[in-house]
């Protein structure tokens, strides 16, 4: 195949100054031909200004240097007439998440949206994308969702994409990764690893993405397994020293985690950080399905150049949290115990939040690119997860049809044949749950997803075995702060609303340097205070004490009083509950 009409070479131009390379070919271009760079990439939901990274770009067009003028932060107009044009750029790459681009002597990677231009008029044509091996580095190999065209046996050549769409939601990962391969329900699956120790145990992990991937497919589509969205599917996985993360594309996922997670050769348990990234995994191959195809219907046609607004992240992420873990059971990857620590952890999350009584979980995820993407100090008393909150929306919701003989999962493929696969609305849920069960869900809907109201997940646990027990929180829930231990003494992230702390007047930025204990003056002592847990034992019996504080250089003291005895909650399995019982299939 020649090169399509709109034709990208991404190569490197400097490895130590960490710059890819871009010439963009368009075999016809419009007179005065508009280009622009996106704004967001798709899955993570904040203006990033992927731009700030561009620089020399330049135009031609049969043999002579076109005018280029830029029309806003991230939108240019070249004076060219009607016919083949050629631009070239540069791009900083030194973002070592999932959601930008890297380059370095030791690893490249990027996705579309840092580092290719859109095309105005021309976003629907077949576009390619030509990747040179890299002279200095023999050793590395290309991974990625796009289709190979003319390759090489390491994975440079080129390849090509259906429209804009597809080339900038199939991210490229390059170095002397480590590649392991296997089958899913028939479906050819990749799984690349960069930066791993010699430790990491690379058939443990193919054993245990391959159980995942077939629990997923099998979910949504039972025996027509061969109905898969995806003909191949790509993971690529970098582990760092610390780190976490991941972002769903149509046919692949970027990840990220602490090397120290991978499963190690010899090690047959499983450890925290492990079932964490199985977890990971879980969350985003689901997103496969619950995004990237049955997608909310204000995303059916992305807009790059803006934020994109939808109220339904609480079901496509909230909905997917919640069979991130449940499907991890079901594949047998964790037992029923581990299901419920990792549900309590959640549901804890949830109620020591005090923007849960600020913001309903709708107006969250509307509000996702100011606050959940941007967080501060005050964001736990501002907003709510729309990933936790999200998840036991799902819980309450399934837990409800089961007391009828129905279930979630039935629900969600009857929504995948409703929506043909596409945009969706919250009527479709609607009418999707009345279909199902025969009666109406918008008060249920109203209340748990367009309200503050507490959700009835002690009364639906209760109802299918599950002891909800109260339990005492952490000192820094109890108190009401986040805080990390520091050289000088406990620095305070957060104040939660209405904790102790917030009524003494401490604030977020303060240093606690000490406490003054004893109500008699005589009989009054002074302590140092290095570490949090240090204050039951310097405080004894006494439940008052002055917080010695460092604000803006001020010495402050502050009266605390101890906080009387709050909860939190504690899930249990009953010794005699009956296998086969939810959360097992």
């Amino acid at each position: 195949m020649a090169h399509a009409g709109v034709h990208y070479t991404v190569e490197v131009a400097s490895l130590h100054a960490h710059l890819f390379r871009v010439t963009l070919h368009i075999a016809q271009a419009s007179a005065g031909q508009t280009v622009s760079l996106p704004v967001w990439i798709p899955g993570s939901y904040l203006v990033r200004e992927f731009a700030k990274h561009l620089q020399h770009l330049q135009a031609k067009q049969n043999g002579k240097t076109c005018a280029i003028t830029q029309l806003d932060k991230c939108t240019w107009t070249v004076a060219c007439q009607a016919g083949e044009l050629t631009l070239s750029y540069e791009v900083y790459a030194l973002d070592n998440s999932v959601r930008t681009a890297w380059l370095d002597a030791a690893r490249g990677f990027f996705n579309g949206t840092s580092l290719c231009l859109r095309v105005h008029g021309q976003e629907q044509q077949t576009h390619t994308l030509q990747l040179p091996a890299v002279a200095s580095q023999a050793a590395w190999q290309v991974a990625t969702g796009l289709e190979p065209v003319k390759v090489n046996v390491k994975g440079f050549g080129l390849y090509r994409a259906e429209n804009y769409d597809e080339l900038v939601d199939c991210p490229v990962e390059m170095g002397d990764f480590w590649r392991g391969e296997f089958t899913a329900c028939g479906v050819p699956h990749q799984f690349v690893v960069a930066g791993a120790l010699p430790s990491f145990d690379k058939a443990r992990l193919l054993a245990d993405a391959q159980k995942i991937c077939e629990a997923e497919i099998q979910f949504w589509h039972g025996a027509q397994s061969s109905k898969t969205p995806h003909r191949r599917y790509v993971f690529m996985l970098n582990a760092v020293g610390e780190g976490y993360g991941g972002l769903e594309h149509r046919n692949s996922t970027a990840l990220i985690c602490g090397r120290r997670d991978l499963p190690r050769l010899g090690e047959t348990k499983t450890s925290e950080g492990y079932t964490t990234l199985l977890g990971l995994i879980s969350h985003e191959y689901f997103h496969t399905w619950n995004v990237k195809q049955l997608r909310p219907f204000e995303m059916a046609q992305y807009d790059y150049t803006q934020e994109n607004y939808t109220e339904l992240l609480w079901f496509f992420e909230g909905f997917t949290s919640y069979y991130d873990d449940l499907l991890l059971r079901r594949a047998g990857l964790i037992d029923d115990a581990t299901y419920i620590k990792l549900l309590n952890k959640t549901l804890n999350q949830v109620l020591q939040t005090p923007g849960r009584q600020v913001q309903s979980v709708a107006q969250a995820s509307f509000d996702a690119w100011v606050k959940y993407y941007r967080q501060d100090e005050n964001t736990p008393n501002a907003t709510v997860s729309y990933y936790t909150k999200g998840a036991l929306v799902a819980l309450c919701m399934d837990l409800t049809l089961r007391q009828t003989g129905h279930t979630l999962d039935a629900v969600l493929r009857g929504l995948w044949h409703r929506c043909q696969a596409g945009a969706m609305r919250e009527q479709d849920l609607l009418d999707e749950l009345q279909k199902q069960t025969g009666r109406s869900w918008h008060k249920d809907i109203k209340a748990w997803v367009h309200s503050t109201a507490e959700l009835p997940v002690r009364a639906l646990l209760m109802a299918q075995g599950i002891q909800v027990l109260d339990d005492e929180p952490q000192l820094a829930q109890r108190l009401g702060l986040r805080a990390v231990d520091g050289a000088g003494g406990v620095q305070i992230k957060t104040v939660l609303r209405g904790s102790a702390a917030e009524q003494a007047g401490l604030a977020a930025g303060d240093e606690w340097l000490g406490v003054e204990v004893g109500k008699a003056k005589a009989r009054q002592q002074a302590w140092r205070l290095n570490k949090l847990d240090e204050l039951p034992a310097l405080l004894g019996a006494e439940r008052q004490m002055v917080a010695l504080v460092s604000r803006d250089k001020r010495l402050l003291r502050l009266n605390l009083r101890w906080p009387k005895n709050s909860v939190q909650w504690r899930l249990a399995l009953p010794a005699d509950r009956a296998a086969g019982q939810w959360p097992a299939k």
